[in-house]
């Protein structure tokens, strides 16, 4: 009985800290930046703002809600969605090293985007190739996964591999012919990935493909635990392998190219989070992805706190997260006992 009343308690615990992390991480980040904000003020903000006498128009209220607050909730989403899609794929393809992109959809979403920088292309056109482009790279990788006879699981990694060659590639010659003064600068800054430029309007662009993706992950979080056993122990069970494996991509696709449409590579994140959430929580995806959200959410965050605030240029996010990653994987994998050993 007293193991009972502990476990619960450590449970009840462990879900107060994951409440209280994004909690603290998103009225923090309200607070770093040029334009200095102390924690009572943006309370006193947000209450004038929707409760009291409005403060439109004023600088402070332009900071927070035109400013930072697009900027941090597309945070969270991104930051949560890639750590989402990098623990569906490890547990998909039983492997600890996979990322969300290594099916391409990174890869055809860089392409996408240099191709309409290249072609002086509006902001939102960038955004939508981008999008487009991700996805064309995953149904090409499983085109290709189609036509192999080979094993479904490797089949599909090959097919990314090959895709994600292909469009690397294609992204390469683009900076080749790119002009050095104009178009190549906002090329190869728009690849290091950044959230500076990110406003509402981003944000919602957003927000219905990462709420069909994140729900195609929701769905099958429990076959996931069952794919885990292998393939054949799976069909067994009576798990369709082939269905879950095209919701799951489906999914993760998703929530990966409309991340990267908005705010460029942004690496690691995907790789890293999802092994720190097995560490805590184990590998059950009923909990895992859940957890692995609000980690990836807090985390990315955090690292985009720190790009604004090292210098009086910004840094950019993919630079930091590979930075930080490198040896926090190293750390996290070496200890994590309760994931894949």
């Amino acid at each position: 009985m007293n193991k009972y009343f502990e476990l619960n308690r450590q449970r009840l615990s462990l879900k107060i800290i994951l409440f209280c992390i994004p909690l603290a991480a998103f009225l923090f980040s309200f607070t770093v930046g040029r334009y200095g904000i102390e924690l009572p003020q943006l309370i006193s903000t947000f209450y004038l703002h929707y409760f009291g006498s409005s403060l439109e128009g004023s600088t402070l209220d332009t900071v927070v809600f035109n400013i930072r607050l697009p900027r941090i909730i597309a945070g969270m989403l991104i930051g949560g969605a890639l750590s989402c899609a990098g623990a569906a794929y490890q547990g998909m393809f039983k492997n600890p090293l996979v990322s969300p992109d290594i099916l391409g959809a990174s890869a055809g979403a860089c392409f996408g985007a240099c191709l309409a920088i290249y072609f002086s292309y509006s902001v939102y056109m960038i955004q939508l190739w981008a999008f487009c482009f991700g996805l064309l790279a995953v149904l090409l990788a499983c085109f290709i996964n189609n036509h192999l006879d080979y094993d479904p699981t490797l089949g599909l990694v090959l097919g990314g591999i090959l895709i994600s060659t292909l469009f690397s590639s294609g992204t390469a010659a683009i900076k080749t012919i790119a002009d050095g003064n104009d178009k190549l600068p906002e090329i190869t800054f728009w690849l290091m990935g950044s959230l500076s430029s990110v406003n509402q309007r981003d944000v919602l662009s957003i927000i219905i493909p990462m709420l069909i993706g994140f729900a195609a992950l929701v769905m099958v979080r429990w076959r996931l635990n069952v794919l885990a056993f292998g393939e054949d122990e799976a069909r067994t069970l009576g798990v369709n392998t082939r269905r879950l494996r095209i919701l799951v991509i489906m999914g993760a696709t998703l929530i990966t190219a409309a991340s990267v449409s908005i705010c460029g590579m942004v690496g690691w994140i995907g790789l890293v989070v999802p092994h720190l959430a097995r560490a805590i929580v184990g590998p059950n995806y009923r909990i895992l992805l859940p957890v692995s959200f609000i980690l990836g959410a807090s985390y990315l965050l955090l690292v985009d706190d720190l790009a604004r605030s090292l210098g009086s240029v910004e840094v950019p996010l993919g630079i930091l997260t590979a930075l930080l990653g490198v040896p926090f994987f190293i750390i996290i994998f070496k200890y994590n006992v309760r994931g894949w050993k």
